[in-house]
């Protein structure tokens, strides 16, 4: 085949997989919609120093990831696409860096295309990459700093060495600003044991002061402002979501040490079967290939760290899905006996899992199925066909890669293709009307844009209302979830209406016009008629629930 024919369905498959489905899924809440709405705010405020959420102060996060986010909906409006156009772009820039990166370290083409083909196409990989979150955008600068250590690695000259290093702290400064100090420890977790195993360590303590101080140099003039105009930011930033979240025993999302080897397996498929031999092939030619022990060290370092952390979400090992793709990459090319097996395994372990999964959704949680509860309605039958041919698809082309001749193991690559066109058309109604909002609002949009002052009981949703309406001044009714912090500032606190006052409050300002409450109910889907004065307009989709109070002057 062709250079150029190679190209050109290289270039198809990536717009299936990341461009012509993006559109068509709706906004899930909380993540895409906040992310979305802080940046549409800073867009419409030109404040680009302090990350504001509904115009309250939001220091959960620093500010370079809404920067990404801000040119999506700049180039691509007030859509979807826009809204992922960072996640998008921040994925494709680093599968462009892990192609260069493999062609480095291997000096093969072949390698290299493989592993940006494998990262790009990785379960998870794929899911965060076009969801509108900024750990894709975190993702880029760690693979930057890696790369950027690699060129230090292979300079034949102080000059080569000197811009290695300048380009590893933009790169930390740039991961610092997006995401915090985590930034700077991945980094460093990584290179730090590769660089005492290859006796490189001298050099590395001579050169790192150089890289701190790019780093500081590049990120001082926002962290001074931000202090300058928000003068608590770093202590709320600092001990909250780095201590607490990570270190304290009242941390976020705690989960166990092995929390990440089932993310870790299954964020692999549709390549599965190469992890453990590439895994032990690395560890094997560890002494023999500097680069396959750079990209282990790059693996398993940052993996213990996360494992070890109270904290955990499965997007955290997004950086290790990097090196992973380069060395299965090179794996499956080492032309080995275990490799033709691997092949095999690989191809039956997505045929089964395509088979398993669509009986599944077609014997226990489709509206027909066995479960007690079922995850579809009686009238999504189409629903349950489309998630349906997506696995039935993914097992087909299990079955086409299991023989390894012609490379046809690499067909696993179009194993989640169907999914990934489809998988906006399969998910259950119930999930939309609790995690895509965007369909309810849409049916009340008039009578939420005419109201003279909206609530909501959940900052997701009510970040889905403020984006879709492009309007900030939301209140919060009753909870107060993350913005309990934002709503704690003096001039913030008549944003929040408690349950036990709604009442009064609702007497008072309905006088100056209509009043709009939007409910997420919960789980059990019991109205609160009781807890609330009876309103004139009543819309319930799902868990989500519109009461209207017209103006009463």
């Amino acid at each position: 085949m062709r250079t150029g024919t190679k190209t050109a369905l290289l270039l198809a498959l990536f717009a299936l997989y990341y461009l012509v489905p993006i559109e068509f899924r709706a906004l899930w809440q909380p993540d895409e919609t906040r992310y979305a709405e802080i940046s549409r705010e800073m867009l419409f405020s030109d404040s680009f120093i302090v990350p504001h959420f509904f115009d309250l102060r939001y220091f959960e996060k620093p500010v370079a990831g809404y920067w990404i986010n801000n040119l999506g909906q700049l180039l691509f409006g007030h859509t979807n696409f826009g809204v992922r156009a960072g996640a998008i772009f921040s994925t494709t820039l680093s599968a462009v860096l892990i192609y260069w990166l493999g062609r480095q370290m291997f000096a093969s083409r072949k390698i290299a295309l493989t592993g940006s083909v494998i990262f790009l196409t990785s379960l998870l990989v794929y899911s965060i990459g076009t969801y509108a979150v900024l750990d894709p955008i975190l993702l880029l600068w760690l693979v930057s700093a890696m790369c950027s250590y690699w060129l230090t690695v292979q300079a034949m000259t102080s000059q080569q060495r000197l811009r290695g290093y300048v380009l590893l702290g933009a790169a930390c400064a740039m991961g610092f600003m997006t995401k915090g100090f985590l930034a700077l420890a991945v980094p460093v977790l990584a290179i730090m044991p590769w660089a005492i195993w290859q006796h490189r360590f001298g050099e590395l303590l001579r050169w790192g002061p150089l890289t701190v101080m790019v780093a500081v140099l590049l990120s001082a003039p926002w962290a001074l402002a931000i202090n300058h105009q928000e003068g608590d930011f770093w202590h709320y930033f600092f001990w909250v979501e780095h201590i607490q979240r990570f270190a304290e025993s009242n941390a976020q999302h705690k989960a166990p040490f092995w929390y990440y080897l089932p993310v870790l397996l299954a964020g692999c498929l549709p390549w599965l079967g190469l992890l453990p031999g590439s895994l032990l092939a690395a560890w094997r030619q560890r002494n023999q290939q500097a680069g396959a022990c750079y990209l282990l060290s790059w693996v398993l370092l940052p993996l213990l760290f996360f494992s070890i952390a109270r904290g955990k979400l499965p997007t955290y090992i997004l950086p290790c899905f990097a090196p992973l793709a380069l060395l299965m990459a090179n794996y499956a090319y080492s032309g080995s006996v275990q490799v033709m097996k691997a092949f095999k395994v690989n191809g039956w372990i997505n045929f089964l899992f395509g088979v398993v999964t669509t009986l599944v959704l077609l014997v226990a949680i489709a509206p027909w199925g066995l479960a007690h509860r079922p995850v579809y309605a009686s009238n999504e039958t189409l629903s349950v066909m489309c998630g349906a041919l997506a696995f039935i698809g993914w097992g087909v082309m299990g079955w086409l890669s299991r023989k390894p001749a012609s490379d046809r193991w690499q067909l696993a690559a179009l194993c989640p293709l169907m999914l990934a066109l489809l998988v906006g058309f399969a998910i259950p109604q119930k999930v939309r009307d609790s995690k895509q909002p965007q369909s309810f609002i849409s049916v009340v949009h008039d009578r939420l844009a005419n109201s003279r002052y909206l609530l909501a009981d959940n900052p997701g949703v009510a970040s889905a209302v403020a984006w879709e309406l492009q309007r900030s001044d939301i209140n919060f009714y009753d909870a107060k979830g993350e913005l309990q912090y934002g709503l704690s500032y003096p001039d913030a606190q008549s944003r929040y209406v408690a349950a036990d006052a709604f009442a009064a409050w609702l007497d008072v300002h309905r006088r100056q016009g209509k009043v709009s409450l939007v409910l997420m109910l919960g789980s059990d889907g019991i109205m609160p008629d009781a807890h609330l004065p009876p309103p004139d307009d009543v819309y319930r989709q799902g868990r989500l629930v519109y009461y209207g109070y017209d103006a009463a002057p």
